[in-house]
């Protein structure tokens, strides 16, 4: 799904795709060491974990002198099984996106241990930016070195995950009391092509904040008779692969809660086949085609993660990427009503010589913004209108000013907005796409912004987690998990090699890492002010 957002109209050959897919697949970085233990010999275990919370950190890599690496599990757990090592002085190198260990003398970034058989180490490291890695939600192994050194695990420790090893970027929606989860491209051990018709599970929502913390999801997969997760949409056309957007819960002309989606059938990473909304079916356990849209109307679908809003006594669902600027009624009739359909834009009508949106103005000279039955303004329009002098750059809603270099905008790929309790105002979560030279990563750098109203203006953006030389994209917010106050707010993305030049990391490659941030994080503080300054109601404007 993630590979389809970013390259939906780059035009790249089905032959290119599948070439893709197993570049990331089959690529690895560095060697794990085996496994083959003297009777008696337990191996050891080295914890890294934050300095500040002492939560054990994932995705840390630890390497030896001689380029052995081991990577944290979830738990923050490295088992070392080598142990011509033990009895040794053992130099190891540390290294973690977001985080780092004291220099030495020389400048370099590692700790000396000596590691025996069944001893325990813990190496702490200082957080450098906002964003808590928690820690990794699909794929296997999720807490591997946790269980063997008989430490305690989470939740996922030896739950049946549908013989997933990969998925890309997460849908989710509260339906009838538990938590369904949906993922694009799904892999699996036993060839390089897995499933590319959308996976599914269910989960029971967190019963506090320290349970999605702490524990992870205790995913329950939809299996077929293979025990691989099973297709979850049913697109008779075989041809091509189907990806969901937009996964949320409407009212029928009942009043009864209907679970739907949008979908886009395509082939490769070519532009659509088919595209349309879908209906979930209770029996079935899976998505039916509901109605087509055709192909030149692709504003009038669901998009990344809709978010519900009242107007004038009406229930919306509203949504964009990232920032919900289009809206339809939470009714399941209003999806197949076209006059239903409305955009946030400050464009009414007016085109330039090549046929393009421009801008419109009222009496006062103000950008004319409002709900209009047309597509809304977009990223993209305001970088055009900003070049070519349409507009001010303080009349820019969907640009933010990065907060750490207040001379460029960030340029947004994906992402969520929901309403914040803590900070009464709408708090956005998405990854930049950046092709600026220098730029740590493509799709790898997440932003933190947020507006007095949904539709903004959006001012500034402060980065919050970051993946150099790697990928993290379509970032989900999951206010579910954000408990009474608001303060503490979690969301996930896809971690991947893919777009980057960089080597695979093992295990974690094309799966979904889960981070927490505390909005009075004081670098959160400096840039947005206390909570509550110039708060809005939920209601929205």
């Amino acid at each position: 799904m993630g590979i389809v957002r970013a390259f939906s109209r780059g035009g790249i050959s089905g032959l290119l795709w599948v070439w893709c897919l197993l570049a990331f697949v089959g690529t690895t970085s560095g060697q794990q060491p085996a496994e083959v233990q003297p009777a008696g010999v337990q191996p050891a275990g080295v914890q890294i974990v934050d300095r500040e919370t002492g939560r054990g950190i994932p995705l840390v890599e630890l390497t030896t002198v001689d380029g052995v690496v081991w990577i944290s599990d979830s738990g923050g757990w490295v088992a070392l099984n080598e142990p011509q090592l033990f009895g040794q002085t053992v130099y190891f190198g540390v290294r973690s996106a977001g985080y780092q260990v004291e220099r030495d003398g020389f400048g370099m970034e590692g700790v000396r241990l000596q590691p025996g058989s069944g001893s325990r180490h813990r190496i702490e490291l200082r957080r450098v930016q906002p964003a808590s890695r928690l820690y990794r939600v699909t794929g296997r192994d999720l807490w591997l070195d946790t269980v063997r050194l008989g430490e305690e695990a989470g939740l996922r420790a030896g739950v049946e995950q549908g013989q997933v090893v990969g998925q890309d970027s997460v849908q989710t929606a509260v339906y009838g009391g538990r938590m369904y989860w949906f993922w694009g491209d799904t892999s699996r051990l036993s060839y390089p092509l897995g499933l590319f018709r959308t996976a599914g599970a269910v989960s029971e929502l967190p019963e506090s904040i320290a349970d999605a913390r702490g524990l992870g999801i205790n995913l329950r997969y939809f299996t077929g008779a293979d025990g691989f997760a099973r297709a979850m949409v049913d697109v008779p056309d075989a041809t091509g692969v189907v990806w969901i957007q937009g996964v949320s819960v409407v009212r029928d002309a009942a009043g009864g809660e209907r679970m739907v989606c949008s979908f886009s059938r395509r082939r490769g990473l070519e532009e659509p086949l088919q595209q349309g909304h879908m209906l979930w079916n209770d029996e079935r356990e899976l998505f039916e085609v509901l109605a087509e849209v055709g192909l030149e109307e692709d504003w009038r679908l669901l998009r990344e993660h809709p978010v519900k809003r009242t107007f004038g006594g009406v229930e919306y669902l509203c949504f964009g990427r990232p920032f919900p600027v289009t809206r339809v009624p939470a009714r399941l009739e209003s999806l197949l009503d076209e006059s239903a359909w409305e955009g946030w834009t400050c464009s009414a009508g007016e085109v330039d010589g090549e046929g393009r949106s421009k801008p419109s103005r009222r009496a006062d000279g103000q950008l004319d913004w409002g709900w209009r039955k047309a597509a809304p303004t977009t990223q993209q329009d305001e970088q055009r209108w900003l070049r070519s002098g349409l507009v001010k750059p303080a009349e820019l809603c969907f640009l933010p000013l990065d907060a750490e270099r207040p001379e460029r905008r960030v340029l947004l790929h994906a992402g969520s907005v929901y309403f914040n309790a803590w900070r009464q105002r709408w708090v956005m979560i998405g990854n930049e796409q950046s092709w600026e030279a220098g730029s740590p990563s493509f799709l790898g750098e997440v932003f933190y912004s947020e507006s007095d109203a949904a539709e903004g203006p959006y001012g500034r953006a402060l980065k919050v987690a970051t993946h150099p030389g790697q990928s993290f994209y379509n970032p989900c917010q999951h206010p579910e998990f954000d408990g009474s106050d608001g303060r503490q707010i979690f969301f996930e993305g896809t971690y991947t090699n893919m777009f980057t030049k960089s080597a695979a990391t093992p295990r974690y490659n094309y799966n979904q890492l889960m981070y927490g941030l505390d909005l009075q994080d004081e670098r959160l503080l400096g840039v947005f002010g206390e909570r509550g300054v110039g708060g809005i109601s939920a209601a929205g404007r």
